[in-house]
């Protein structure tokens, strides 16, 4: 694999002298990301965290509607002919079918219950071609409280995932890399979910979706790197620092080679997926950047500073390993 690689197998690129720059870089970004959710959470005058980000109507309820046209329908347009009848954010994908239109509608703030039957009729009436009748074949309304479900279970599952990649790493690394790692992961999805927070964007169920998936990117990326780190750590005689430096050299084109393959494949999906899979998209363009960032500029430099600095005693083999280890030059 040498002739693919990027960079030469043998670079050395001082990545451990900017540690200090990167990782106080990688805090500012985790507290705008932070800041712009606590921002939005008090935007109204009071702490309500049902402004937290631009929930679409998986979280804040609202109103679906199905369409049957008589000819393949044009989504731009009705989605267009929607938002010039006053009905932003509304949601149009198609159903199998490409005459069959799944129209979603969010509530409008401060309502305190949706006019399902209102909402319906003027949804039709807008998106009514004039040379595509279309006809409303069912109608239901989704409440907020499925949406506050869902939200409970996101955040059951990401306290389940970092548990188990705290577990995972300390039974297959050592409890200072699974610490890192964590704090590497947590840095990414919050830096996500920042970006969301602090360009309104629409926050949906796909988005959710993304930010869990940037988790698994990022984890997987940094294992990479820590594994060659174990490596070096257990086969070269010299100063943490540099083996940290070395391993992360030696996996550099690894990780943009990958990264960037990853990142072409969620742009098309972001340019050709259609409106409705475009927050996913760009979560996961967004945290493939950083996790790239993150393995090469965070992950190893977070094992240099105080209670997570990694010596070779932390990485020494089993006993049987000893003696092979003794060998080695």
């Amino acid at each position: 694999m040498k002739p693919f690689n990027i960079f030469p197998y043998d670079s050395n690129i001082n990545f451990m002298r900017l540690r200090w720059m990167s990782l106080a870089v990688a805090g500012l970004i985790m507290f705008v990301g932070i800041g712009a959710v606590v921002y939005n959470c008090f935007s109204s005058g009071r702490f309500d965290t049902s402004n937290a980000f631009n929930f679409a109507l998986d979280f804040t309820g609202g109103v679906a509607a199905e369409l049957r046209y008589d000819k393949p329908a044009d989504i731009d347009r009705i989605r267009n002919n929607l938002e010039a009848a006053g009905l932003d954010g509304a949601q149009v994908q198609t159903l199998g079918a490409s005459n069959q239109v799944l129209v979603r509608l969010k509530s409008a703030p401060g309502a305190a219950k949706l006019d399902v039957e209102k909402t319906v009729g003027r949804l039709v009436a807008a998106s009514l071609l004039p040379d595509n009748p279309s006809k409303l074949m069912r109608s239901d309304s989704v409440g907020a409280q499925v949406g506050g479900e869902l939200a409970a279970k996101a955040g059951w599952a990401l306290v389940f995932v970092v548990f188990g990649f705290l577990i995972y790493i300390s039974f297959r690394f050592e409890w200072k890399f699974a610490v890192a790692a964590i704090i590497t992961t947590l840095h990414d999805v919050i830096t996500v979910a920042g970006w969301f927070a602090l360009t309104r964007h629409e926050f949906d169920l796909t988005v959710l979706a993304g930010i869990l998936s940037v988790m698994g990117y990022s984890i997987n990326d940094t294992i990479v790197v820590f594994d060659r780190v174990r490596e070096n750590f257990r086969g070269m005689r010299a100063p943490p620092a540099e083996v940290l430096n070395r391993s992360i050299n030696q996996t550099l084109s690894r990780t943009v080679i990958t990264s960037f393959v990853a990142f072409l494949t969620v742009f098309a999906l972001y340019l050709y997926g259609g409106g409705s899979l475009q927050g996913m998209a760009e979560s996961q363009m967004i945290g493939i950047v950083i996790g790239t960032l993150s393995s090469i500029f965070v992950a190893c430099p977070l094992l240099t500073f105080w209670f997570l600095k990694v010596s070779k005693q932390d990485l020494m083999p089993k006993a049987k390993d000893v003696e092979a280890l003794a060998r080695r030059p």
